[in-house]
C-alpha cells in the first residue's frame, strides 16, 4: 500500500529517516490527474535515487482569474493506485490550508523569464508556480527533481530558481511523452471532445513540419507564419508559435545551438502547449495526417 501523508511534518518524518540511512530522494511535483508522462518522471527519479516522493497539489496560486481551478481534474484515489503500480515510496497530498495557512505572505517573483510567453498571457502564473515549487523543495529536500520538457518555460524557471536561491537539488529534464498521433500527454487533454481530440493532432504535426522547414534552411518568419495559418485554419486560436533561444527564451531569427520551437494554442476550451528541440529532436513516429 502506497504511504500517503498530508502534512509537512509527516513528510519530513519520512524523508529525515531516509536521509539518516544515507538514502537519496527523487521528487516529482504534480497537480494530479496522472498519466504515462507523469509515471515516466517517477521512473526517471527512481533510476537516480533510492527513494521517490510524488506530490499532488492543485496549486491555487498559479491559476489566474477565469482559469479552470475549480474544474481541474482531481482523482487522488486513482492517482495513488497508479503510483503504487510503479512502486513509488511516498505520496504527499497536502491541502491548500497546509500549504498556505492564514499567515502566509511570501511569494517568489521569477523575474523577466516569468513575464514572457506564458507569463505574458497568464500574468502571475509563474509567481505562483515558483512559490509552490520552492516551498515543496524545502519540504521534501530531494537530491533530484524531475520535470517534463512539455512545460518548457516552467522547466527553465525552475532551474533559475534553484540556481538563484542556491537550493541544493538537481533538476532533471525528461523528454515529452506523446500519444500515437503525436499529441503531447497532458492532464488537460481530458477536456477535449472526441472531435477536438482528432483535430488536436494537427498541433504537433504542424510544429514538427515547421521545425523541418527551418532545419532545411527555410526562412523563419515565413515558416512560422505558415504554421500559424495552418493551425488557425484547423480550428485553433494560436497564442504563439515562436523560435527561441532554449536558455533565455528570447526570440531568434534562425536555427542555432539550443534553439527551441514553442507553440501554444487553444482548441475549444482547451489550451495546448508543445515544443521541440529544433536541432536534435525529430518525431520518432510517422504521425498520421490530420484530415
Amino acid at each position: 500500500m502506497l504511504k500517503t501523508v498530508t502534512t509537512a511534518r509527516e513528510l519530513r518524518m519520512a524523508t529525515t529517516d531516509w536521509q539518516r540511512r544515507n538514502e537519496t530522494i527523487g521528487f516529482v511535483p504534480t497537480m494530479g490527474a496522472l498519466h504515462e508522462g507523469h509515471l515516466a518522471l517517477v521512473k526517471k527519479a527512481q533510476s537516480l535515487t533510492t527513494r521517490t516522493v510524488v506530490s499532488i497539489f492543485v496549486n491555487p496560486l498559479q491559476f489566474i482569474a477565469g482559469e479552470d481551478l475549480s474544474n481541474y481534474p482531481r482523482q487522488l484515489e486513482g492517482d495513488a493506485k497508479k503510483l503504487e503500480s510503479v512502486n513509488c515510496d511516498l505520496l504527499f497530498a497536502p491541502t491548500p490550508e497546509e500549504m498556505y495557512p492564514p499567515t502566509f505572505k511570501t511569494q517568489i517573483d521569477p523575474g523577466p523569464l516569468g513575464n514572457m510567453l506564458e507569463g505574458a498571457i497568464r500574468p502571475g502564473h509563474f509567481t505562483g508556480m515558483a512559490t509552490v515549487v520552492a516551498k515543496l523543495f524545502l519540504q521534501v529536500m530531494p537530491d533530484y527533481a524531475c520535470f517534463g520538457e512539455k512545460d518548457y518555460q516552467q522547466l527553465q524557471i525552475v532551474q533559475q530558481i534553484v540556481n538563484d536561491l542556491s537550493i541544493p537539488v538537481g533538476i532533471v529534464p525528461v523528454p515529452i511523452m506523446r500519444d500515437a498521433d503525436g499529441l503531447a500527454l497532458s492532464s488537460r487533454n481530458a477536456y477535449l471532445s472526441a472531435t477536438e481530440r482528432k483535430q488536436a493532432a494537427l498541433l504537433p504535426q504542424t510544429m514538427f513540419d515547421v521545425a523541418q522547414k527551418l532545419r532545411d534552411g527555410g526562412d523563419a518568419e515565413t515558416a512560422l507564419e505558415e504554421g500559424k495559418k495552418r493551425l488557425t485554419e484547423g480550428g485553433f486560436r494560436v497564442d504563439y508559435l515562436t523560435l527561441v533561444d532554449g536558455r533565455t527564451l528570447e526570440p531568434i531569427t534562425a536555427p542555432q545551438k539550443n534553439a527551441r520551437l514553442l507553440v501554444a494554442a487553444r482548441l475549444g476550451k482547451t489550451r495546448l502547449l508543445d515544443n521541440t528541440n529544433l536541432l536534435t529532436e525529430t518525431p520518432t513516429t510517422a504521425f498520421p495526417e490530420v484530415a
